[in-house]
Parts: C-alpha cells; structure tokens; sequence
C-alpha cells in the first residue's frame, strides 16, 4: 500500500510501533515530552505542557522527530486495519468519473476545468464554440510537480483574450505566485508575482497590466507561522519585474486590515473592499479612472467608512453601484448607490427576504439572486430596478452553485448536485429562462437506491435546527446503524446538499450519513451566525450534541455506532464535542482542527479568526468562554475518550498543525483505556484546498477504515473489491 504520511527508517519504526500490533490492548504510544510552561490571561494561570509542539516542524529537529515517531506509530495501526485495502480499491474506482467545472466565456472564447477521473489535478481547457469536440489545453498542474501538490489556485483573463494571469499554490500553502501566459501561443512570460495570499487579480481597462494584493516577505523561516499584516495594493504592468510594481494603496496605520480590489467591468473605476476578518463586515473606497489609467495622484473616495455591515460590490451601470449588504437586513438584500455627487443615497433595489441571500450575480443586466430555502438552493431572477422577473427552475432539491458571468452576456452556466445526484452542469438562457444540460457526471451507481431526507430537531435551548440524513434503501431503524454525523458551525459559512464520493460510499458500505446546520453558520441568516460566535459558541456544540441524541432517540444509531466528523472550525467542533460528551460517540474524526482555543490568533491567518471566536486577549469574558471550551485545555486526566483519528498536515498555513499536534499528545498522555487516539501528519500538503486525489483517496480510506473497526460495522463491499 503506497503511504503518504511521515515514514522513517525500518530500525525506527520497528521501536515506535512493537505495540500498536495488539489493537485490543491499551496502546503504549511514543513519548511527547512536557515542559514547564504557563501563560496567564487576566489573573489565571494555563499551563501548556506541549507549547514545544508549535514549533515549525521544518524548522525544529525535536518537534520533527515527534512527527516521525506518531507517523510511524499511527501508519503501522493503520495498516491492519481489516478492509483498508478493499476500502481504497472501491474508493479508487467510484473516484474515477470526469469532473467538469462550469464554463465560463472570456475574450471570446469558452474556458472550463476538467479531470479525467484520478487526475491529482484539474486542468484547464478551452474551446472556441461551446460544443467543440476537442478542447484545447491551457494549463496542466499535474505536469509542474512529481507528486501532484502544486495546484492551480487561480486565474484571470485580460477581456481581450491575449493573456491569462494564473496563481500556483505549492503543497497546500495559501501562498500564492502569479504568472502570466500568452494564450494563443502557449508562451509563460517572466513576470513573477510572489508573496500573495487571499488576492485576486483585476485587469486594467487597456489590458496592460492588472493590480492585486500582496504581503511582506516573511522573515526567513517563518513562511508558514507568522502573522500576515501589512498589506498593500500594486499594479503590475505586464512585462516588467515585481519590483518595479506601482504601489497603489496602503493603510499603515491599520496593518491588520487587508483589501481586495477591484477594476469595474465598464473600466470606468477602481473599487477597494477593505476587511478585517472573517465577518461580513467592509469598508469600501473607489476613485475613478481616467483614460485608462491609475490616476495615482488622486485620493480614493470614501463610499463606506466603518465595519458595521457587509458591502459586496456586485457590479455598475455607469455611476450607479450596486452592493449585496445586511444593512437593515439581517437575511441580506441589494442596494444601489449613485457615486457621482456628494451626497450618497442609498437605495433598496431587492428587498430581504424570509431566505438568506447568499450571492448575487450581474449578468445580462439582470441581477441573478441566489438564496437558502432551509439550506437549500432556490434561485430568482430581478431586473435592474427590482422587479421580479422570474425563478430559475432547478433539477431537484439540492445545491446550485455557478451563475458566473458578465453583464453583456446572454449566457450563464451552474451546476446542480445534491447528496445522491451527482453533479450535473446547465447552460441558462437569462432571456428565455431555459436550462439546457449541457455536462452530466457518470458515477458508478445508482441514485434511485438511496433515500434523502430533511428533518428538523430541538437543541439544547429550544432552537430549531435542519438536518440532512441520507443512506441506502432498506436501512431499518433498530439503533444499530453505523452513522457519521458532520458539522461545522462557524463563519457565516453554510453546508448545503452535495455530491461526494466518499460519503457515497459510507452509505453504500450501509452507514447513514447525517449533517447538522449548526448555528454559527451562514444557513438563516446574520442573527443566525452571530448566535454561534464569541461568548454565544458553546450554542454550536449544544446543537451538535443535539443532533447526535436525535439520531439515538429516533433509533438511526447508537452511542456506540455513532462516528462525527469535521474539519477546520468543524475540527474544533468534534474536538470540544468530545471533551464534553465523550459517553456520546463510537469514534471521533477531527480534522485540521482549532484547537487551542487561547493562542490561535498568533499564528498566520489566525487573527481574522477573532470575528468569530473572540479573543483570549480581549476580555476576561471572552477568555473564559474560549477557557471553557477549547479542546487542548479541556482534556481530562482518566478519561475514557472514544477512538479517534486526529488528522493534519505539515504545511497548513491556515490552521497551523500545532493545533493539532498539542492536542494528540495531550489526548494521549490524558486518555484512560484501550480506545485507539491516534493522529494522522500528511506530508507536503495544507489545510485541504489543492490536495492531490491520490492523498484524498489514501486518506478517506483510513478514516472509512478506522471508522468500519472501532464502530462495529460490517460493510457491505461489491464482489469485485
């Protein structure tokens, strides 16, 4: 079996893992050593025995020789794990369909996405008419590294098709470089771009040369660890050196703010959205262009001066602004604004609605509203002016996502998918209102064999909370079913119906597959959100908790055949569910977690985390309530923590693995019992995004694994597996 986790020499491992070979028995895990360390926040003192483990394991041999030795440990319990191989085998081939991204029509010509089926990348095509037989190649990232890590993380067209500007990311870092390439002959010009992270590009109206964001060159050492601040607006002229770059705005005086600018599609202005976390809440400046030029010796305007509402530029017609906005509406609505005088008045052009309005599109000088209907797509067409012009009849009840475009165009193309529908892509006449299909994904199954449904439960405090659970036919509710419970709860970010093969397959192996719409999530709204941040979080792993407990009563699953899973903020969210009902689940999968809840805004990104999460170093208030959760700090002494697979890897710049390297030794040195708590270091990759296929495979087939072992199941696996 081909591993990608930390290996080490054979006489190594041979010592790191004699007793992982007795799964029954307590484990003897390799040794995390402890240190006098304590940090005091606002008169308490927290001791951190594993502060050592923050340590860049690049940069440190001690930190590095404890990822070898879990690595090691964790590959050799992994590895007998009955159906691990089986698993994989049948993973592979359901992995193995072409995925198409939706089209778009830049400079004429028609640009989409595809992967053969196990390609560790998607490469980038085009076609000069939309039914051409033979696409051309545009980008191929499975060529620029060996192994498949280095991925394309964007791009942008000049309007006149001669150029494209494409960022490459690198074993899953957000750091991003910008390259450009001359589209007709292929040819990569020597502009290089470095020391991006969280930019876009945006072309001048001449086409000439584009602005973006970058960041300071971070101290040797300290790529992946320090705080991004400073960030600055450039405008690069294509053909020259970075360091030549023009510098276009900057705000010294508040390093913590970053800005995404913008040019608009008429070229007529430059717009910057000034942010400061991760809420939906900007500033926005704008000046205009003259003669196609930055026109730096003029100062931005100042259209929004403060941090109170989200402002999301969705396009113009001439000095007319139009901006998506919770201003006075906590579900979201569009306004308009004209920009040409002193004075600003804003006016309602489509008013909130009782669904959350998750993004508008300007397309064929429509506006293209797209909402959640209880976590589900519903999207409706409006003029200009706010009349209702129509909704746009999807396949099913599921998720539509696309409905890209520009304002001149007659055409626009989305996807629709849903739990057991795989992806299906439409063109849409925004004249006439027809969705024609034009890309269907051929998946090994059968989507009439599975059952979907919603239901809604109770949390801890009354509120009412949706969830999806999806399984085969036939499934009988006795309390036995292996069940997988996912969430994630944070950051306005909502979890609608979509395809995956690997939950796919958990349901074909006869496990049931649960997803809870948590509060801290974007599904219902701002107050919806905001009920699960800061002091409030505790709400999200109460309705989590609920969930679980739903699933028990209604007799869909046990305490001892119910896994969770999730990743991220969804990582901190398994972990702080674990500390506090550990007597609830069968088996834990935290993923690239948060989870030392005191430290995290000293790290890379950390810091915009503090919207949601508050800060240990604000209030005594916020203290405590993080103090009260945070997974590392919660873990207790002769506790019986159910299995668990914590996973994570060596270059997330995101969620530094730190996090999770703290809390696996603590989860070690704390855990009474035999259950495995085990953790999981892939090497060369991040956070998640860019993640070759062969490591998605590899690693979903351990957690299936772990989670077929330590929640009883027998699973059902074709004959030819």
């Amino acid at each position: 079996m081909k591993r990608s986790i930390l290996l080490v020499a054979a006489c190594t491992l041979a010592l790191a893992t004699t007793a992982a070979h007795s799964q029954e028995d307590k484990l003897i895990y390799p040794e995390s050593k402890k240190i006098s360390h304590t940090d005091e926040y606002f008169g308490t003192k927290v001791p951190d025995p594993f502060q050592w483990l923050e340590n860049d394991v690049r940069e440190s041999d001690e930190v590095r020789e404890w990822v070898t030795q879990q690595s090691a440990f964790t590959a050799d319990y992994l590895a007998d794990l009955p159906f691990r191989e089986v698993i994989e085998s049948r993973i592979t081939k359901l992995w193995n369909y072409e995925k198409f991204g939706t089209p778009s029509l830049e400079g004429g010509r028609y640009y989409f996405s595809k992967n053969d089926g196990l390609q560790n990348q998607s490469v980038l095509y085009r076609m000069d008419s939309l039914y051409e037989e033979e696409p051309t190649v545009v980008l191929d990232p499975n060529k620029w590294s060996d192994d498949g890590t280095a991925a394309l993380s964007g791009a942008e067209f000049s309007s006149d098709g001669k150029y494209i500007v494409y960022a490459t990311a690198v074993a899953g870092s957000d750091w991003s470089e910008w390259k450009v390439m001359e589209i007709e002959s292929g040819k990569i010009l020597d502009d290089l771009i470095e020391w991006t992270k969280f930019s876009g590009v945006s072309f001048m109206p001449d086409d000439k040369g584009f602005i973006y964001t970058r960041f300071p060159e971070p101290e040797e050492g300290q790529d992946f660890q320090s705080l991004n601040k400073n960030n600055r607006v450039y405008y690069h002229k294509i053909g020259t050196s970075q360091a030549d770059d023009v510098l276009v705005y900057e705000d010294n005086d508040n390093p913590d703010w970053g800005f995404a600018p913008e040019i608009s599609e008429d070229g007529k202005y430059m717009v910057i959205t000034v942010w400061k976390g991760t809420d939906d809440r900007y500033q926005v400046y704008f000046k205009e262009l003259k003669d196609s030029e930055l026109n730096l010796e003029s100062d931005f305007t100042t259209l929004i001066g403060n941090f109170d509402n989200e402002y999301s530029f969705i396009g113009n017609q001439g000095s007319n602004f139009f901006f998506k906005t919770n201003l006075n509406a906590p579900n979201g609505c569009v306004m308009s604004v004209d920009v040409a005088g002193d004075d600003f008045n804003w006016q309602v052009v489509v008013p909130e609605s009782k669904d959350a309005l998750s993004g508008v599109s300007f397309i064929n000088n429509s506006l293209v509203c797209s909402y959640l209907q209880d976590a589900k797509s519903g999207i409706k067409i409006y003029g200009l002016d706010g009349s209702f012009v129509r909704d746009v009849e999807l396949p099913g009840i599921g998720t539509a996502s696309g409905f890209g475009g520009k304002q001149d165009q007659r055409e626009t193309f989305y996807s629709f998918s849903s739990f057991a529908t795989p992806p299906s892509t439409y063109r849409y006449d925004m004249q006439t209102g027809e969705s024609t299909l034009f890309r269907q994904a051929e998946v090994d199954f059968n989507p009439d064999d599975y059952v979907v449904q919603q239901v809604f439960y109770e949390s801890k405090d009354g509120t009412r909370v949706p969830m999806f659970i999806c399984h085969a036919k036939g499934v009988e509710l006795d309390g036995t079913n292996p069940t997988l419970l996912y969430g994630y709860g944070g950051f306005n970010i909502s979890l609608t119906p979509s395809f995956s093969v690997t939950r796919l397959q958990w349901m074909e192996m006869g496990g049931v597959f649960a997803l809870a719409n948590l509060r801290g999530g974007g599904e219902y709204g701002k107050a919806w959100h905001k009920a699960g941040t800061k002091t409030t979080k505790q709400n999200v792993f109460d309705d989590f908790i609920a969930a679980a407990e739903y699933l028990i009563e209604n007799k869909y699953t046990s305490a001892e055949n119910l896994g969770i899973q999730g990743g991220s903020n969804g990582g901190l969210l398994v972990g702080a569910c674990m500390t506090q009902r550990p007597d609830l689940f069968g088996a834990c999968l935290p993923a690239v977690g948060v989870m030392d809840m005191l430290k995290f805004q000293n790290w890379t990104a950390g810091r915009y985390w503090v919207d949601d999460y508050g800060s240990s170093a604000a209030s005594a208030e916020e203290f405590e309530a993080l103090y009260k959760y945070s997974p590392y700090h919660n873990l207790k002494d002769g506790v019986s923590y159910p299995p668990t697979l914590v996973t994570t890897a060596d270059t997330d710049d995101r969620v530094v693995p730190g996090h999770s390297f703290k809390f696996a030794a603590r989860l070690q040195e704390a855990h009474e019992g035999s259950n495995p708590v085990l953790i999981r270091i892939e090497v060369s990759a991040g956070h998640g995004a860019g993640k070759p296929t062969s490591k998605r495979i590899e690693e979903t087939a351990d957690q299936w694994a772990f989670l077929v072992k330590h929640l009883g199941m027998k699973p059902n696996l074709p004959d030819d597996e």
